[in-house]
């Protein structure tokens, strides 16, 4: 079986209380199973309740040996490291690969500041599983047993990656934190800082690298993605923070004819109920019949709203 199972579905912050019930308040922390594989992306606070999940399992005799793939360091992604509690099992075995935006830093160090006397009693070298630490850009790479990963950049305020698991014919492709690549150079002749040869270079790019991130998520069976903001609030005051609306998802799941797009990374202030509206709002838009899109022919999607705790098979 091929499957994923949600940890944690919120950005930015953990939010539990009264309002975060049904969808959950905890941050991005997926768990993805190849049959006996165990694959982790990202250890938000959602690590919390995978780690006592997986270290029950050990108690009786299942040992710990997973891969675990980081998006990017925003500590969203990662404050759920220092609580995974696997990590103080000397039978645990994990390889941790991610990305880091500056040479002077290392993915091992960003994740051992947690473990400082600072912040925390227990320092990395102290723990009793076997972590090894791996950098990586664009890559892919061959997990065993019919598992393969292929990264890709997203566009984001720092590094990010996202991942492409495929798995006997079946794929699912994590795509978070992103939003669409926009030209970063003026296109109004008016502007004073406007220049024609820079403005065409940059909406050249921009549609090269959105040509090439919908390719990366073609034909997946699962797509998890960035949907924190409607394209309201996006077009409002959010482009440039590193995040998706609900319609830019959509579009590019049925431009890229996805199977299931998962949205994700909740904003922290969308409570259950707004949530629930949500799904209702766009299910149509997702559900409507095949056209001809700007990119391509379009199919429609099955459109899920991630929540805590939910299994969903490729």
């Amino acid at each position: 079986m091929f499957s994923v199972r949600f940890w944690g579905v919120r950005g930015s912050v953990a939010c539990p209380g009264p309002d975060t019930v049904i969808y959950g308040g905890n941050t991005a922390c997926l768990e993805i199973r190849a049959d006996d594989r165990l694959v982790i992306v990202d250890l938000g606070s959602g690590a919390r309740e995978l780690g006592n999940r997986l270290s029950k399992q050990a108690q009786k005799g299942a040992a710990i040996d997973a891969d675990i793939f980081i998006t990017h360091t925003h500590w969203d992604h990662i404050m759920g490291f220092p609580v995974f509690s696997p990590i103080f099992m000397p039978t645990t075995k994990l390889r941790i690969r991610g990305p880091v935006s500056y040479e002077d830093t290392t993915l091992e160090k960003i994740l051992s500041n947690q473990l400082s006397y600072d912040y925390w009693p227990v320092r990395l070298n102290e723990l009793a599983a076997r972590i090894e630490f791996d950098q990586i850009g664009e890559t892919s790479l061959d997990l065993g047993g019919g598992l393969t990963v292929t990264s890709k950049t997203l566009n984001h305020s720092i590094l990010c990656l996202g991942y492409r698991f495929e798995y006997q014919g079946k794929s699912i492709v994590t795509a978070f934190d992103t939003e669409p690549f926009n030209n970063p150079f003026s296109a109004e002749p008016v502007d004073p800082d406007y220049d024609s040869t820079a403005a065409l270079e940059g909406e050249k790019a921009a549609l090269e690298e959105n040509a090439l991130f919908l390719n990366f998520i073609r034909g997946a069976n699962v797509l998890i993605y960035d949907c924190m903001y409607t394209e309201k609030e996006y077009r409002a005051s959010k482009i440039g923070w590193g995040h998706s609306s609900f319609e830019e998802a959509i579009r590019n799941a049925r431009r890229a004819q996805v199977e299931k797009l998962v949205c994700f990374h909740h904003d922290p202030g969308r409570t259950d109920r707004q949530l629930d509206a949500i799904k209702r709002r766009y299910y149509p838009a997702a559900a409507k019949p095949p056209g001809k899109g700007a990119r391509g022919e379009e199919r429609p999607v099955e459109l899920i709203v991630a929540r805590e705790g939910s299994l969903i098979k490729a």
